[in-house]
């Protein structure tokens, strides 16, 4: 993840949390395995990934560009970042830092940088863009997937349900603010930070849960934290307990069936211009 804003607090993370996130990450790689094929990574390529987490993502994408490449992990939270360099190799390295201060690298660095389920945790995503503009070389591609605030998740729908069944409903955004962004804003973003030929789609991506608690863990573990943090713990048991039986109605002999909607968007820097 990246800097944050409002209630979202990158000191609530834990070993365990990021050990948890390691585990259940599974399902988010997935996700974005989808930025790595239209971003065309190459042999020889050089990568940053902003939000890296545990380098799940990261070492996949190292092992696209080959060992004539470079990748770097970028990441706020430590304890993530310390999972994440197990994974290092001479092509491979992880760094802590924020998406909003790419400081660190020269102009004209990267061939691609992408972000995976991190942008909605961005509060001034204008500044993070841009930096992530200077830092690409000219004709660098930008992918990036992010929670559309008109086509929530489906367990974000069932937890605000479930927090209005137990009369907690004005203070839904409090299970923790995600700081989404729709197509027309995001078009606007890239562009005034100069970026063209955006384009992009909302996808619906479908994940099996075990069952509630798993569901429940992975959440925490994603929210660094910060899951349900506006409640007292007698609140947030109920909320769970009411989420637990909502989520019921999603059962298929697998497990939980939830549907994830992300939009999915691409762009490049003017200059050798390199389509996506």
């Amino acid at each position: 993840m990246s800097q944050l804003g409002g209630a979202i607090s990158l000191a609530q993370d834990t070993l365990a949390l990021a050990q948890a996130y390691e585990q259940a990450g599974i399902l988010q790689f997935h996700h974005g395995k989808f930025l790595i094929g239209p971003l065309a990574l190459k042999a020889g390529d050089h990568v940053l990934d902003i939000g890296a987490g545990t380098g799940r993502l990261t070492e996949f994408a190292a092992g696209v560009v080959g060992p004539t490449g470079r990748v770097i992990g970028l990441d706020p939270l430590e304890y993530r970042i310390a999972i994440a360099q197990l994974r290092q190799t001479e092509a491979l390295t992880f760094e802590t830092g924020r998406a909003e201060d790419l400081s660190r690298f020269d102009e004209n660095t990267f061939d691609a940088v992408y972000l995976n389920s991190v942008l909605h945790w961005i509060e001034d995503k204008a500044l993070a863009l841009n930096e992530i503009h200077r830092v690409l070389k000219p004709g660098g591609r930008l992918g990036l997937n992010v929670q559309d605030p008109a086509k929530p998740h489906e367990s974000r729908a069932l937890l605000r349900k479930a927090i209005q069944q137990i009369g907690l409903g004005g203070r839904h955004a409090e299970s923790h603010p995600v700081l989404g962004v729709g197509d027309d804003e995001l078009r606007r973003l890239l562009s005034e930070a100069g970026f063209i030929e955006y384009r992009s789609e909302l996808r619906s991506l479908v994940e099996i849960h075990r069952d509630a608690d798993s569901l429940l863990k992975w959440s925490e573990a994603s929210a660094f934290g910060n899951f349900l943090d506006g409640f007292s713990e007698a609140e947030r048991t109920a909320v769970r307990l009411a989420f637990t039986d909502l989520l019921e109605s999603k059962r298929v002999p697998e497990g939980l069936r939830l549907e994830r909607y992300l939009r999915f968007a691409f762009a490049h820097k003017g200059g050798a211009a390199r389509t996506i």
